[in-house]
């Protein structure tokens, strides 16, 4: 077998022992307590859990915007936790596009220059193919006409929206979502949630963050931590 069928075959994302501990005044506080999971090319995944319970800081790993204290993190056949903070970024680029809950786009940009300058930072697609995969994106999540506004002329769930265009912006293979639908009415989340089921039907991995009910959802997967450790994993049934 060669290395491009091993890499097909194998977990689009494997974390193996991942510990993460905090520094307090108390002594070091364990976040994530030996988390071992793998997710496959293709899988919608919600992680759930209480306030506390290690959700964020898991997601954190994956994007390798922190690090683990112990384990592994291999994502997309990259042991991330062994690239330097130079190389992580250039490969987060690539590899990894994350939607916050609060947007995090940038004010004085329009959306469609939001959309250009993650392309710039990365340079993988060419420059005079830039525009037009900003507004072919802009229409995939439904803001083309919004495209030169700035982002508070738009309202949460058209952001959100943006947001979305901007993490597809590389062609990344994962998507993360950190609480993405948090501040939105439901109506609103119910559609950027079926936005994400469409990226995963187009071959793309989502995972999101989320407190919200998933057991009417979409998603194809469920993960809930308590304390740091994983407590249940079930895939839905098809």
């Amino acid at each position: 077998m060669n290395d491009q069928n091993k890499t097909s075959q194998s977990p689009l994302i494997e974390l193996c022992g991942v510990t993460k501990q905090f520094q307090s005044p108390a002594g070091a506080a364990p976040v994530l307590r030996d988390v071992s999971l793998a997710v496959d090319r293709g899988e919608f995944v919600a992680v759930v859990g209480k306030s506390g319970s290690g959700k964020s800081t898991l997601l954190n790993m994956l994007t390798g915007i922190d690090h683990p204290s112990q384990g592994t993190v291999t994502v997309n056949a990259t042991d991330i936790h062994r690239l330097s903070e130079s190389s992580l970024a250039r490969w987060r680029g690539k590899n990894v596009g994350i939607v916050f809950q609060f947007f995090q786009l940038i004010p004085t940009l329009s959306i469609r220059e939001n959309l250009i300058l993650a392309m710039d930072f990365v340079n993988s697609i060419p420059k005079n193919e830039r525009n037009r995969r900003a507004e072919a994106l802009l229409a995939e999540v439904g803001i083309s006409q919004h495209a030169d506004k700035l982002p508070a002329e738009l309202s949460g769930g058209e952001q959100q929206r943006a947001a979305i265009a901007r993490a597809l912006a590389n062609d990344p293979p994962v998507i993360v979502a950190d609480e993405p639908t948090g501040n939105l009415d439901s109506k609103t989340a119910t559609a950027i949630q079926g936005l994400f089921a469409g990226l995963v039907g187009k071959g793309k991995t989502v995972i999101v963050v989320t407190h919200e009910d998933v057991s009417d959802s979409a998603y194809s997967r469920t993960i809930s931590l308590s304390d740091g450790t994983v407590v249940s994993d079930r895939k839905r049934e098809t």
